[in-house]
Protein backbone atom coordinates (compact mmCIF):
# COMPACT_ATOMS: atom_id res chain seq x y z
CA UNK A 1 0.00 0.00 0.00
CA UNK A 2 1.34 3.37 -1.03
CA UNK A 3 1.26 6.25 1.29
CA UNK A 4 -1.63 8.25 -0.14
CA UNK A 5 -3.58 4.52 0.17
CA UNK A 6 -3.47 4.56 4.10
CA UNK A 7 -4.23 7.95 4.42
CA UNK A 8 -7.16 7.43 2.22
CA UNK A 9 -7.74 4.32 4.52
CA UNK A 10 -7.07 6.26 7.77
CA UNK A 11 -9.86 9.79 6.38
CA UNK A 12 -12.57 6.67 5.15
CA UNK A 13 -11.94 5.64 9.16
CA UNK A 14 -12.42 8.64 11.14
CA UNK A 15 -15.60 9.44 8.60
CA UNK A 16 -16.96 5.92 9.86
CA UNK A 17 -16.22 6.54 13.49
CA UNK A 18 -17.76 9.84 13.30
CA UNK A 19 -21.26 8.54 11.34
CA UNK A 20 -21.46 5.53 13.44
CA UNK A 21 -20.93 8.08 16.99
CA UNK A 22 -22.14 10.76 16.23
CA UNK A 23 -26.15 10.37 16.91
CA UNK A 24 -25.39 9.28 20.02
CA UNK A 25 -23.34 11.88 21.41
CA UNK A 26 -25.57 14.55 19.63
CA UNK A 27 -28.55 13.26 21.28
CA UNK A 28 -26.46 12.89 24.91
CA UNK A 29 -25.52 16.42 24.29
CA UNK A 30 -28.59 17.44 23.67
CA UNK A 31 -30.37 15.99 26.57
CA UNK A 32 -27.72 16.98 28.72
CA UNK A 33 -27.68 20.64 27.53
CA UNK A 34 -31.66 20.41 28.43
CA UNK A 35 -31.48 19.04 31.52
CA UNK A 36 -28.63 21.68 32.86
CA UNK A 37 -31.09 24.16 31.56
CA UNK A 38 -33.88 22.74 33.59
CA UNK A 39 -31.88 22.31 36.67
CA UNK A 40 -30.81 25.72 36.47
CA UNK A 41 -33.99 26.68 35.74
CA UNK A 42 -35.49 25.30 38.60
CA UNK A 43 -32.50 25.31 40.80
CA UNK A 44 -31.87 22.13 41.49
CA UNK A 45 -28.82 21.16 42.13
CA UNK A 46 -28.97 17.03 42.26
CA UNK A 47 -26.13 15.37 40.76
CA UNK A 48 -27.98 11.95 39.47
CA UNK A 49 -30.76 13.95 37.69
CA UNK A 50 -28.42 14.07 34.83
CA UNK A 51 -27.48 10.49 33.93
CA UNK A 52 -31.16 9.10 34.34
CA UNK A 53 -32.66 10.60 31.55
CA UNK A 54 -29.15 10.95 29.45
CA UNK A 55 -28.44 6.86 29.49
CA UNK A 56 -32.22 6.15 28.54
CA UNK A 57 -32.05 8.74 25.54
CA UNK A 58 -28.91 7.20 24.77
CA UNK A 59 -30.03 3.68 24.83
CA UNK A 60 -32.84 4.68 22.82
CA UNK A 61 -30.98 6.62 19.75
CA UNK A 62 -28.40 3.72 20.04
CA UNK A 63 -31.37 0.89 19.24
CA UNK A 64 -32.82 3.09 16.94
CA UNK A 65 -29.84 3.75 15.05
CA UNK A 66 -28.47 0.29 15.32
CA UNK A 67 -29.42 -1.01 11.57
CA UNK A 68 -27.65 1.72 10.03
CA UNK A 69 -24.91 1.36 12.42
CA UNK A 70 -24.35 -2.01 11.72
CA UNK A 71 -25.05 -1.08 7.43
CA UNK A 72 -22.03 1.40 7.82
CA UNK A 73 -19.66 -0.63 9.82
CA UNK A 74 -20.18 -3.63 7.35
CA UNK A 75 -20.02 -1.43 4.21
CA UNK A 76 -16.40 -0.25 5.82
CA UNK A 77 -14.86 -3.98 6.75
CA UNK A 78 -15.97 -4.84 3.08
CA UNK A 79 -14.04 -2.05 1.66
CA UNK A 80 -11.22 -2.57 3.93
CA UNK A 81 -11.44 -6.59 3.17
CA UNK A 82 -11.18 -5.92 -0.63
CA UNK A 83 -8.04 -3.80 -0.28
CA UNK A 84 -6.42 -6.70 1.63
CA UNK A 85 -6.97 -9.30 -0.87
CA UNK A 86 -6.16 -6.73 -3.67
CA UNK A 87 -2.86 -5.96 -2.45
CA UNK A 88 -1.79 -8.51 -0.37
Amino acid sequence: MTGAEVLDLAREAVWTMILVAGPTMIIGLLVGVIIALFQALTQIQEMTLVFVPKILAIFVTILVTLPFMSQLLQSFMGRVAEMILTTG
